[in-house]
């Protein structure tokens, strides 16, 4: 600050320090109150010694420009002399910044390689230590009291061929998952197996010896748990039980929608066919109080020509799946780059998938007067995109659409309606609101006057605050009525807008 005298610099006292918090998120506690205080006119200048130590990413640097533009401030790097006050400034500042990521994204490869050669060599390159064993270093070592009941689960699979039948019994010998303390304090796990963890304890290699990495096997530097030929067999036993529960279920892959289509009263619609005079055979989803009760009078009820209703619903599932939103509106929270890879994904998945493929992720199909609800299987999209379950939207996984009905005899023909499209008018009046607000912090008023003022919530105007700053073609899309699919105000409140016009069109329009 000595340096500076002259063009009249002023430290002020408060400290902004995130020690031991990386330089490639935003959220940094420090760095967010440092914001607000730019925002709230304390602080003018921003001084750092390098550049990469505020960010190292482009995108967030964006955002700090757009608050030091609102709050009038400028940034300046001492070693690298230029602030972003002058144009050219701002132009090395994005080349050093350029730098910095292409830096940040070379170590993240050469830290992969590093995990990928070490793999190799059998090495234990850190995680969850599976129950069984202990960390050792770079290897494991078997814990003694914990292996007996992995042993103990494989038997139960030998003896009983069912994983379904395993769980049973170790619930009876009330066998336990691995205790687990955090740093913090916390505690998890010791809690009865679940049928999906005795499944990943009996086809994980690393009880064999072995070390994967990704799909590839590799020889381990730890002892083997279980015998390598014994654990080779319960792969044979675990791959001949898929294939017969598959034959098991070709007997209702002629109608996908078995045992998910229900109606209004939560009667379930069972598959039923019938035959023309010509012996062709038509298939029916028919309300099975219909069946159990035939011949009974004013049972009410849905018949439902089975081809026509499953193609309808395929299309149903592909046109929200392949659009523009898909993937911004299933995830709650996703970094664009993710966001565009997972569009991608679904559009792949969705071109080569054929119809029965679009009707798996089908949990349940409700079916009422005048509108179809449709319920994705959570755990199946979350293997389709490569995601965690956690990290998707419920909300979206739901899906409505209305339609008409023409009788036919006894049976009933769905008119599926188009997507209702037209003007959303809570969007349209929280971009006016957020263009407002904007306007009165460009006055010097601060989010807690601005919340007084208009009689809402300083959480509210945050939320909303970035539709200020929406590229001019998808405010002009939302007036007409043609705002991507998903983009409403509720998503507004789950989601940040980035500030960057091009990273908006990728977020909500791109493939």
């Amino acid at each position: 600050m000595a340096s500076q005298k002259h063009e009249g610099w002023v430290l002020i006292s408060t400290a902004y320090d995130d020690g031991g918090l990386s330089g490639g998120s935003l959220e940094r506690p420090a760095l967010q109150r440092l914001m607000q205080d730019m925002r709230d006119g304390l602080v003018d200048q921003i001084i750092v010694y390098k550049i990469d130590r505020l960010t190292r990413s482009l995108t967030d640097f964006s955002k700090i420009v757009d608050v030091l533009d609102a709050a009038g401030a400028s940034f300046v790097s001492v070693t690298q002399s230029f602030n972003t006050a002058t144009s050219m400034g701002r132009l090395t500042l994005n080349m050093l910044l350029s730098f910095a990521q292409f830096e940040r994204k070379v170590t993240a490869e050469r830290i992969r390689d590093k995990i990928a050669a070490s793999k190799r060599k059998g090495l234990w390159m850190g995680g969850l230590v599976p129950i069984g064993y202990d960390v050792d270093g770079r290897t494991l070592q078997i814990n003694d009291e914990e292996a007996r009941m992995v042993k103990t689960l494989y038997d139960l699979y030998e003896a009983h061929g069912s994983v379904r039948a395993v769980k049973e019994h170790a619930n009876r010998q009330r066998l336990r998952t691995k205790r687990r303390e955090a740093t913090d304090g916390s505690v998890s796990g010791d809690v009865s197996f679940s049928r999906g963890h005795i499944h990943q304890i009996l086809t994980n290699p690393l009880y064999a010896g072995r070390i994967r990495h990704r799909k590839t096997i590799h020889e381990g530097q730890h002892p083997a748990l279980i015998d390598p030929a014994r654990w080779e067999q319960v792969q044979v036993m675990l791959q001949d039980g898929a294939t017969k529960a598959r034959r098991a279920r070709s007997k209702t892959q002629s109608s996908p929608l078995c045992g998910k289509l229900f109606d209004e009263t939560g009667d379930r619609l069972t598959p039923s066919h019938s035959k023309t005079k010509a012996g062709k055979r038509l298939r029916y989803y028919v309300s099975h109080r219909l069946i159990a009760k035939r011949g009974e009078a004013h049972q009410g009820g849905w018949r439902l020509p089975a081809p026509e209703l499953e193609t309808q619903v395929a299309a149903l599932n592909r046109t929200s799946l392949t659009s523009k939103a898909a993937a911004a509106r299933l995830m709650l929270d996703a970094a664009t780059d993710k966001i565009g890879r997972i569009q991608r994904a679904l559009c792949d998945w969705v071109d080569a998938a054929d119809q029965k493929q679009l009707l798996n992720p089908v949990k349940k199909l409700t079916i009422t007067p005048g509108q179809l609800s449709i319920e994705m299987d959570a755990e199946q999209m979350a293997v389709l995109l490569d995601v965690h379950v956690d990290a998707l939207d419920e909300d979206a996984l739901k899906l409505t659409n209305t339609f008409q009905m023409r009788k036919r005899g006894v049976e009933t023909k769905l008119i599926m309606a188009e997507r209702p499209t037209g003007q959303d008018p809570k969007l349209i009046k929280n971009i006016a609101k957020a263009h407002h607000w904007f306007a009165q912090i460009r006055k010097g008023k601060s989010f807690d006057e601005i919340a007084a003022t208009e009689d809402t919530s300083k959480r509210r105007i945050q939320q909303m605050i970035d539709l200020a700053f929406l590229a001019p073609d998808l405010v002009r899309d939302v007036m007409d009525g043609k705002q991507p699919v998903g983009f409403t105000s509720d998503w507004c409140l789950r989601h940040t807008l980035p500030s960057d016009w091009t990273a908006q069109r990728a977020l909500l329009l791109s493939h």
